[in-house]
């Protein structure tokens, strides 16, 4: 994946195809309860069809379609004294 398959515009390009007669809107959403992702919501209707669609940011930067992974428990080993 390319930088430029990782931005928002990309993503919104993709998905929803917006038109000067058919634009998106987008909703931020601020950050999710959970773990403070940010995360925004796109819009787009038309007299046949709506559909909304959210996009989460990843620690990488990029934005995509599902929500990162959360953080999990880390253990570590430290070598004995002797």
């Amino acid at each position: 994946m390319n930088v430029e398959e990782r931005t928002l515009r990309w993503l919104v390009d993709k998905w929803l195809a917006p038109t000067p007669t058919n634009p998106v809107r987008l909703t931020r959403c601020g950050r999710t309860n959970s773990s403070q992702t940010r995360c925004v919501l796109a819009q787009s209707s038309t007299p046949e069809k709506s559909l909304a669609i959210f996009f989460f940011r990843h620690d990488d930067g990029s934005w995509r379609v599902f929500p990162p992974a959360p953080p999990r428990p880390v253990m570590q080993a430290y070598a004995g004294m002797g």
